[in-house]
């Protein structure tokens, strides 16, 4: 018996819609606003790298045009609507699915254990102790207000001790961010930062894995289990197996088909009906997107569903690099119709065009340079510079790759 087609077209249709990008930008901005479409989305990653704005700042903003940076720390700091913690990578994440995390707080802790006296050697076990005890006397702390400067670069190793043993507190759940200074981290001890969350019932792991594959589904529309173990990156693979499994038999998801650009079908799990449900409408809005947008994060999904191919080469050897250090994607209705490479510029007072590539077969249209232009005016609003310049020869030929 053949399964239900969601073809190419609707597949992505659904996917934008679930990920705020079907309808045209639009929204509020008071807390409550952002909360509500971090809760859509399930998350938005945090990261440092701002050659136009930061990541989480271009997620949001792709989605409400009033947006600004301003807007973001009083949802987290004031009123405690988002924790920082790790999806696939470090996220915001809305307070009410704390009692989740703390499966992952559970598995991080014992993951770094078994790591610890590899790396550290049972001495290390003595820093936890006096950083746990310092958070707790003094509150938000950093690792130099204990007398030392956390080292640059390569990972746990070659962090100092108050740095390793807070990220371990932190990762494990016993401390919290409680904000950021120029983006650096500032610790406090969980029962006092999130104290309605800490304090709130247990869950059984079966009702945490439960919960977290339904969400996932709702939030990614149609995935095979290894998506849904993904999305969180807290449920293991075979969970996610075993979860969709038992959601099969009792006719909570079904099998469906998912068409690829390529014509080729995927055997995924979604919500019965979705492949007889209204499409939803797609604006032909053109964004320009943060490469780690929710949308973008799972590269070989928007390679099926988009025929997009998408690396970050912000670590790759500058001679090495296709197209740039670190060039956004342009979504442009349905589309990822190319990339662009732009910085902005705050000496110059400018948003600086660098280069950009169409996407094949892609023509740039008069029609649509007119949308580029109007979505650079937005975006040298949103980062508070007054002009966009555009480098010689910008427009390049299309790159196959």
């Amino acid at each position: 018996m053949s399964r239900p087609l969601l073809p190419n077209r609707a597949a992505r249709a659904h996917f934008l819609a679930a990920h705020a990008l079907a309808e045209a930008p639009k929204g509020g901005t008071k807390p409550a606003d952002l909360h509500a479409l971090i809760h859509r989305l399930g998350f938005v990653q945090v990261d440092s790298v701002r050659t136009v704005e930061r990541a989480h700042d271009m997620i949001l903003f792709a989605r409400r045009p009033a947006y600004r940076p301003r807007h973001l720390p009083p949802v987290i700091e004031r009123e405690r609507l988002l924790f920082e913690h790790w999806t696939h990578d470090a996220a915001l994440v809305p307070t009410e699915f704390f009692d989740l995390w703390r499966l992952k707080f559970d598995r991080d802790r014992a993951a770094m254990e078994r790591r610890w006296d590899t790396w550290r050697g049972p001495e290390y076990r003595a820093h936890i102790d006096r950083v746990r005890a310092f958070a707790h006397e003094h509150g938000a702390c950093q690792a130099s207000d204990m007398g030392t400067t956390a080292t640059k670069g390569g990972g746990w190793w070659n962090w100092q001790p108050e740095k390793t043993a807070l990220e371990y507190l932190w990762r494990s759940g016993e401390l919290s961010i409680c904000h950021r200074t120029n983006f650096r981290k500032h610790y406090a001890p969980t029962a006092a930062t999130y104290p309605s969350a800490h304090a709130s019932p247990h869950l059984a792991s079966p009702d945490i894995i439960d919960r977290l594959c339904r969400m996932a589904l709702d939030r990614l529309s149609f995935a095979t289990s290894g998506e849904l173990a993904a999305f969180w990156d807290i449920v293991t693979p075979a969970e996610a197996k075993d979860w969709c499994a038992a959601a099969l038999a009792n006719g909570q998801i079904e099998e469906i088909d998912v068409e690829a650009t390529d014509g080729t079908l995927r055997r995924c799990f979604a919500r019965p009906g979705l492949t007889s449900a209204p499409v939803p409408p797609v604006t032909s809005r053109l964004r320009i997107l943060s490469p780690f947008d929710p949308a973008l994060r799972d590269r070989k999904r928007a390679l099926r569903l988009f025929g997009f191919h998408y690396r970050i080469e912000i670590f790759t050897p500058a001679p090495k690099r296709t197209f740039g250090y670190y060039v956004f994607p342009i979504l442009e209705g349905d589309r990822l119709i190319g990339r662009i490479d732009c910085k902005t510029d705050r000496s110059a007072d400018a948003l600086h065009v660098t280069a950009l590539w169409p996407e094949p077969p892609v023509r740039w249209t008069p029609a649509r340079q007119h949308k580029l232009e109007a979505e650079l005016t937005r975006l040298a609003r949103f980062t508070a510079v007054s002009s966009v310049t555009f480098a010689d020869a910008w427009l390049r030929a299309p790159i196959l790759t």
